[in-house]
C-alpha cells in the first residue's frame, strides 16, 4: 500500500488536479488498480518465459566462428565542417511572367549613359534587350513609357525587415543576439518574419533585394540573409539563389555600451576581441581544411561560430561592417590584413570621406546615408557630400537604409546626397548616382553579374518610375522582379498584404504568387 499513498500524495500535490468528492474515489480506484497491474509484473517476472532473439543474418562471417559486430562510423553530414555547405537551401522560384516591352522611356542603365526614347524588352525573367529600337514580340505586353522613367530594381544592403518586423513590440525584437561580444554562430534568416509588413513597402518603393543583417551589439553579430522582395511563406522562399552569405560585424560605442559592464568596454578591448576570434578560427580553418584533405582519423569536433569565421577566411563569406569612425575603419583594414580576410564593405561610414582614397585603394565599398548624423558621439562628424567625396575618390559608394521607413524613399537619400554634391562643387550625374542605389550594392553582395544594372542576360529585376526617379514627386509605378510584375500602382487589388495585416485570404483573391503557395 506504500505505492498507493505515493501516488494518492502525487494525485494531491499536482497543480490543477481536484482532491474531493467523486474525483477522490476515482483516483483511488486508478491508483489501486495501477499498483495490482505493478504488482502481478512483478509476480510474472519470476516465471518470465524466455524469448529467443531474432535471426542475425550476420551473425558469423566465417561458418564455426564467431561474428566480430561492426559498426558504421562515418559521421553524419551535421557533424562536418564543410565549406560552402548550405544547409538551408534557398526555395524560391520565380512568379509567372509575361513577355514584356516598355517603349519610349528614359532609361537609366546602371551601365552606361542615359537612354532616352528607348525600350527594353523583358522575356522568361532576364533582360533580352535595351536601346534606341527594340522588337516586341507577338505576344509581348507592350506598355508606354514617354515621359516615364526606367532603372534597375533598388538594393539596399542594409536592412533589419523581418528581424525587427512591425508591430515593433518586444515579441518581435529579434536582431541582436546580445548575450555574447561575439555570435557568428547565428544566422539572420532564422529570425525573419516573411509577414513583415514592411516588405510589401519596400517593394513599393522600387526595392527588388535587400540584405538582412543582425544588429549591432555584438563585435561580431552573425550570418546575414540576402532575400529577393517577394511574398512567401518561408524565408527559404524568399532567399536569393547562388548569394553569398555575410558576416555582420560591428566596431565603436554599440558593443562597448551593450557589453560595459562585463566587456569589452573600451576601443581597445573592442579589437582585441575580434583578435582573440580570429585567431580561433585560423586554428578551426587548419585544423578541418587537413582533415577535409585527407579524411585521416576522427574529424575535429564542430563548432558553428568559428565555421562562420573559417569561410571568412576562406573567402566564402563577405565581412559587412558597421563602423563609424575614420580611424576605427582604418583600424579594422589592419586587422583584416593581418588575419588575411577582406571587408567588403564598412556600413554607416559617416566619415567616410576622410579615407575614402584608402577605401579606394583597398576595394571597400561604403554604404553611406544622405543626412543623417549627430544622434551619438562617433556620428559627429557627418557631412551631407560624404556619398559625393566619397564617390569621387574612386570608391564605390552606397545609399543604404538600415531603417524601415528610409528603404521606401532609397531614391530620394540619393537625391539629396546628388543634391548636396552640387552644391558642395562636386556634380554628380545621373550615370553616376544611379549606380549608388543598383550596381554598387550589388557588387557589395557579389551579384553584379545577376542584378543592378539593365543589360541583356541579367535578371530582369526593374522598375518604371512615373517621373525621373530623382524627384520627390515620383513614384514607383510598376515592379518587376526576375519579370513578373509583383507592384502595379494602378491596381491596389493587387498589392501585396502580408498575412499578418489581411488574415485569412481566399485562394482565388490571393496576390499574385502564381496560383501556387510559397
Amino acid at each position: 500500500m506504500s505505492r498507493v499513498r505515493s501516488t494518492l500524495s502525487h494525485a494531491r500535490h499536482t497543480p490543477g488536479v481536484r482532491y474531493d468528492g467523486p474525483a477522490r474515489a476515482a483516483t483511488i480506484r486508478l491508483a489501486v488498480a495501477a499498483v495490482l497491474v505493478v504488482a502481478l509484473g512483478c509476480t510474472a517476472g519470476h516465471a518470465a518465459p524466455v524469448t529467443t532473439p531474432a535471426p542475425n543474418p550476420g551473425a558469423a562471417a566465417v561458418a564455426g566462428k564467431p561474428a566480430t559486430p561492426t559498426a558504421d562510423t562515418t559521421p553524419l553530414p551535421g557533424m562536418l565542417s564543410v565549406p560552402n555547405a548550405n544547409p538551408f537551401p534557398s526555395t524560391y522560384t520565380p512568379f509567372a511572367s509575361r513577355t514584356t516591352v516598355i517603349r519610349g522611356a528614359t532609361i537609366l542603365t546602371a551601365a552606361g549613359p542615359v537612354m532616352h526614347d528607348a525600350s527594353i524588352l523583358l522575356r522568361d525573367g532576364k533582360i533580352i534587350a535595351v536601346g534606341a529600337s527594340v522588337d516586341a514580340p507577338p505576344d509581348a505586353v507592350v506598355i508606354d513609357g514617354h515621359g516615364r522613367y526606367v532603372t534597375p530594381g533598388i538594393i539596399d544592403v542594409h536592412s533589419h525587415m523581418g528581424v525587427y518586423a512591425a508591430p515593433g513590440v518586444d515579441a518581435n525584437l529579434d536582431g541582436n543576439e546580445a548575450t555574447d561580444p561575439t555570435t557568428p554562430y547565428v544566422w539572420a534568416e532564422h529570425s525573419v518574419w516573411p509577414q513583415d509588413p514592411y516588405f510589401p513597402r519596400a517593394l513599393a518603393g522600387g526595392v527588388t533585394t535587400v540584405q538582412i543583417l543582425p544588429g549591432s551589439a555584438n563585435l561580431i553579430g552573425g550570418r546575414s540573409a540576402v532575400l529577393k522582395v517577394v511574398p512567401s511563406r518561408t524565408v527559404q522562399g524568399m532567399k536569393f539563389p547562388g548569394a553569398k552569405y555575410g558576416l555582420k560585424m560591428a566596431c565603436g560605442e554599440n558593443p562597448k555600451r551593450t557589453y560595459e559592464k562585463r566587456g569589452p568596454s573600451t576601443r581597445m578591448g573592442n579589437v582585441a576581441g575580434y583578435r582573440k576570434a580570429w585567431i580561433q578560427a585560423a586554428e578551426y580553418r587548419r585544423r578541418w581544411d587537413k582533415w577535409n584533405a585527407d579524411h585521416k582519423g576522427d574529424p575535429p569536433p564542430r563548432d558553428l561560430g568559428l565555421e562562420t569565421l573559417a569561410e571568412v577566411l576562406r573567402g566564402n563569406i563577405y565581412v559587412h561592417m558597421h563602423c563609424y569612425r575614420a580611424d576605427e575603419m582604418a583600424q579594422m583594414i589592419d586587422v583584416s590584413h593581418e588575419f588575411g580576410y577582406q571587408i567588403r564593405a564598412f556600413h554607416h561610414a559617416v566619415e567616410g570621406y576622410k579615407i575614402a582614397d584608402l577605401l579606394a585603394k583597398n576595394g571597400i565599398a561604403a554604404a553611406e546615408w544622405a543626412d543623417w548624423g549627430g544622434f551619438k558621439m562617433e556620428s559627429f562628424d557627418a557631412i551631407r557630400t560624404n556619398l559625393a567625396l566619397t564617390d569621387r575618390a574612386g570608391a564605390k559608394a552606397m545609399i543604404h537604409s538600415d531603417d524601415p521607413l528610409g528603404i521606401q524613399r532609397l531614391n530620394q537619400e540619393v537625391a539629396k546626397a546628388m543634391r548636396a554634391g552640387a552644391a558642395a562643387g562636386i556634380p554628380v550625374t545621373e550615370e553616376q548616382a544611379v549606380k549608388w542605389m543598383t550596381i554598387n550594392p550589388a557588387w557589395a553582395l557579389g551579384l553584379d553579374d545577376k542584378i543592378g544594372s539593365l543589360e541583356p542576360g541579367k535578371d530582369a529585376d526593374v522598375v518604371l518610375w512615373s517621373g525621373d526617379p530623382f524627384s520627390v514627386y515620383a513614384h514607383a509605378d510598376k515592379v518587376w522582379i526576375d519579370g513578373a510584375l509583383l507592384y502595379d500602382r494602378s491596381d491596389p487589388a493587387q498589392h501585396w498584404r502580408t498575412d499578418f495585416e489581411l488574415g485569412y485570404v481566399p485562394a482565388d483573391t490571393a496576390l499574385v504568387t502564381g496560383g501556387a503557395p510559397r
